[in-house]
C-alpha cells in the first residue's frame, strides 16, 4: 500500500487551500440517487474513499461525468438494480465505509436496496443499527443474510413517522434523511446529527425540492414530495483537513495560511487549538498561524489539568483527537484525552511512545500526554498507518522529528488527503512516496 519516507526537522512555510470535506462528499453524492435529473458537485476531494463510490454508482448504472478537477456531473436515470445482488457489487461495496449511504435513496425512490457489511477503518465497532432501526420505522422491511453479511431493505412505499433515533450518528442520520424526502406524509427526526455535514446534504435537497424544516438543530421535520430536481452544489472545505494543517504548524514551528476555511462551519475547533496554546489569526476567511517557538496547554480554572474529548456536534469531532494529541506530545503542560466513541483509536499511541513522547494509555479510550515543551525532540522511527487520521497524525510527528521516519501502509492516509506528499514538498516538507 506504499510508504512515506519523511526526513523531519524542516519548517513549512506558505499558503495551502483545504480540499473538500470528505464525510460531506460521499453524503451528497448518494443524495444524487434521489432523481432522475441531473446533479452537479464541485470541490469533490478526488481520494480514494470518495472515487471509489463515484465507482460504485457507476457500475450502479449513474451517468457520471467529471467536469473539471473536483468538480463531477451525476445523472441516475437508468439505475441497474440487479447489479445490488452481483458478486461485483458485494465485493466494491464491503471495501468501502461510505456504501452505507446508498440504501436510503435507493430504498425511497426504487423501492429496495441491499448492501455488504461495509468497510473502512479499523479504528473500532461501528454499529449500523441506527440506519437500519430508522428506516424500518419508515416501514421498510429489513432482511440479513448471516452467512454473506449482506443486508437488504424492502417497501412499497415509505410512510412519515416520528423516529427518536438512538444515537446522534451522522451517517445514519444522513440514511434516514434521504429516505424521508420521497416518502408519504411527514417524517420528525429527533436526536438528529446536526453537523455542518447534514446541514449541507439538507440544504442540497432543499434546493432539489425537498421540504426539510430545522436545519441545524437536532430536530429535522420532512414532508415528503413526488419527486426531486436536479441542483449544483458546493461542498465545504474538510475541517478535518484544516485541523490537520494547524497540527503541522504547530509541531513543525511553522508560519502556514489555510485559505478560505469557512470559519462560521469549524465550530469550537479554533477554541480546541486555542486551549492547546495556538495562536490562530482571523483573516477574512482564512487561518493564519503564525511561528511558535512553543505552545501552552491551558489548565482549567481551578488548576486541574483540560480535558478534550469528543462529543456530538457542535461539539469537538472525533476525527482531530488524533491530531491534539499528537501536538500535546510538544506542548507545555499536560491533557487527557478522551476519545469516548472509538474503542481502537488511540492504539497508535504506541508508535509515539517509541518516538520519545511521554504519554500514559489509560485504557482505550483515554490517554494522558505529557507535554515535552519542545525540550526532547521526537525521533525517528519505522511505523505503520493503522487508519487515516493516526496515519495523519504519525506523518505530523514524523514531519517533527529529528531524523529520517519510514510509514508504511499510506494508502489509509491517500484514503482521507489528496495528494497530501505533493502539498507538503510545496510548502517546503521533504517526504518521499516510495510506491
Amino acid at each position: 500500500m506504499g510508504t512515506f519516507s519523511i526526513e523531519g526537522g524542516h519548517k513549512l512555510k506558505g499558503s495551502i487551500y483545504p480540499q473538500g470535506a470528505k464525510n460531506e462528499a460521499l453524503q451528497v453524492i448518494c443524495a444524487a440517487l434521489l432523481t432522475k435529473d441531473e446533479v452537479i458537485i464541485n470541490n469533490i476531494p478526488e481520494i480514494i474513499d470518495v472515487i471509489n463510490l463515484i465507482d460504485l454508482l457507476s457500475s450502479l448504472g449513474v451517468k457520471v461525468s467529471r467536469i473539471s478537477k473536483n468538480k463531477y456531473s451525476f445523472k441516475s436515470d437508468n439505475i441497474n438494480l440487479d447489479f445490488l445482488l452481483s458478486k461485483s457489487f458485494k465485493e466494491k461495496g464491503s471495501g468501502l465505509r461510505g456504501s452505507i449511504m446508498i440504501i436510503g435513496p435507493l430504498l425511497t425512490r426504487f423501492g429496495k436496496a441491499y448492501i455488504p457489511r461495509p468497510g473502512g477503518d479499523k479504528i473500532g465497532r461501528r454499529r449500523l443499527d441506527t440506519h437500519f432501526l430508522g428506516l424500518i420505522e419508515l416501514g421498510a422491511n429489513f432482511k440479513y443474510d448471516r452467512e454473506e453479511h449482506f443486508y437488504g431493505v424492502e417497501a412499497k412505499k415509505l410512510k412519515g413517522k416520528k423516529i427518536l433515533l438512538d444515537q446522534a450518528s451522522v451517517t445514519g442520520t444522513a440514511n434516514i434523511i434521504m429516505a424521508a424526502v420521497l416518502a408519504n406524509g411527514t417524517t420528525e427526526i429527533y436526536n438528529a446529527a446536526c453537523e455542518p455535514y447534514i446541514q449541507q446534504l439538507c440544504k442540497m435537497l432543499i434546493s432539489m425540492g425537498a421540504k426539510i424544516q430545522g436545519v441545524g438543530s437536532n430536530l429535522l421535520t420532512i414532508k415528503g414530495v413526488d419527486s426531486l430536481n436536479g441542483c449544483n452544489h458546493e461542498i465545504l472545505p474538510d475541517m478535518i483537513e484544516i485541523g490537520s494543517w494547524i497540527g503541522m504548524a504547530a509541531m513543525t514551528k511553522s508560519s502556514l495560511t489555510i485559505k478560505n476555511v469557512c470559519w462560521d462551519s469549524l465550530g469550537q475547533i479554533p477554541k480546541v487549538f486555542e486551549k492547546l496554546g495556538i495562536k490562530l489569526i482571523k483573516k477574512d476567511d482564512d487561518i493564519y498561524i503564525p511561528e511558535h517557538k512553543g505552545y501552552e496547554i491551558q489548565n482549567y480554572i481551578d488548576g486541574s489539568v483540560l480535558t478534550i474529548s469528543d462529543a456530538p456536534w457542535p461539539g469537538f469531532t472525533p476525527d482531530l483527537l488524533s491530531i491534539v494529541l499528537v501536538m500535546a506530545t510538544q506542548a507545555k503542560g499536560s491533557v487527557l484525552i478522551h476519545q469516548k466513541m472509538f474503542e481502537s483509536r488511540l492504539f497508535f499511541v504506541d508508535k509515539l511512545i517509541d518516538m520519545g513522547a511521554q504519554i500514559i494509555l489509560c485504557d482505550p479510550h483515554r490517554a494522558t500526554v505529557n507535554g515535552l515543551d519542545h525540550t526532547s525532540p521526537l525521533r525517528a522511527v519505522t511505523m505503520t498507518s493503522p487508519d487515516i487520521r493516526a496515519g495523519v497524525s504519525l506523518l505530523i510527528a514524523a514531519l517533527s522529528a529529528e531524523g529520517t521516519s519510514t510509514i508504511h501502509n499510506i494508502g489509509q492516509i491517500d484514503r482521507g488527503y489528496q495528494n497530501i506528499d505533493t502539498r507538503l514538498r510545496k510548502l517546503g516538507a521533504h517526504i518521499t512516496r516510495i510506491d
